[in-house]
């Protein structure tokens, strides 16, 4: 059997003494007609990494789709969620979005808790001039991170690590630059997954790793150690999974069935 290497990531302590919004609350702006989907894939990935409140702010009829599955989650509408953004200790939106600009805007202008954009919040993010709070991460893969620098994909790939650093200095952020071997960095660190394999490579992985990502950053991990502690249990989730079900074979919707398992490794 593979050993791995998990010696440099730790889970965060959770307090007896405690309740829910000692684990931080999560409000997540996702899903939109074609994408349902990725609003529960999110917004259930806060509540398996540990987040202690996840709130989903989005369309009524993604609400009724979403709620008969998490009934753990609490359901806004968008205006909501604007409404009460002061409210959450950390703010996730993008995941099936859609091209929401002016949602994009308002949630920008009036967040100061730490952000995570993902998804649809990228594409938007490379058409918008618009200055991201200070505690921002952006989770892009090589295409998005293309649209976000303005440059080919062909010369994304080429230069990966380049690439990454220049989203930092474009975007003053952590940065999660998605690739076979993901590249987590800011202005002071930098480092690169060694885990994961291709049953990630499936429609739905990212929503759950912005969702991991964001409940992680809810329970005080700052954003570098969050960003990279998130990124290893997902990929060490797809490895546990596709042991059982394959590398073909493993669906987004299963991951967070299987977390649980990669942060047992860690405790």
């Amino acid at each position: 059997m593979k050993s791995y290497d998990n010696s440099t990531y730790k889970m965060p302590i959770r307090a007896q003494n405690s309740n829910k919004g000692t684990f931080g609350k999560v409000l997540n702006f996702a899903g939109s007609k074609n994408y349902i989907g990725a609003a529960y894939l999110s917004t259930v990935s806060i509540l398996k990494c540990g987040g202690g409140f996840a709130a989903l702010a989005t369309e009524k009829d993604i609400i009724h789709s979403v709620s008969a599955l998490l009934p753990e989650a609490v359901y806004l509408s968008t205006q909501e969620g604007l409404r009460s953004i002061k409210d959450f200790s950390v703010v996730l939106i993008g995941c099936g979005l859609g091209k929401n600009k002016t949602l994009f805007k308002k949630v920008i202008k009036h967040t100061s808790s730490p952000i995570v954009i993902d998804a649809d919040g990228l594409n938007i993010l490379a058409e918008t001039d618009i200055k991201l709070p200070e505690e921002t991460i952006i989770t892009p893969h090589p295409l998005e991170a293309a649209r976000l620098l303005g440059i080919s994909l062909d010369a994304v790939l080429a230069d990966l690590d380049n690439s990454a650093k220049k989203l930092v200095e474009k975007y003053n952020c952590t940065v999660v630059l998605k690739t076979h071997r993901t590249i987590i960095t800011d202005k002071e660190n930098y480092f690169v997954n060694q885990h994961g394999n291709s049953a990630l490579a499936k429609a739905g992985s990212g929503d759950v790793l912005a969702g991991i990502i964001a409940g992680l950053l809810a329970q005080k991990i700052p954003l570098y150690e969050a960003a990279r502690l998130g990124v290893y249990l997902h990929s060490r989730t797809g490895e546990i999974a596709s042991e059982e079900l394959t590398e073909y074979s493993v669906l987004a919707s299963e991951l967070p069935k299987y977390l649980p398992l990669a942060i047992k490794e860690l405790l």
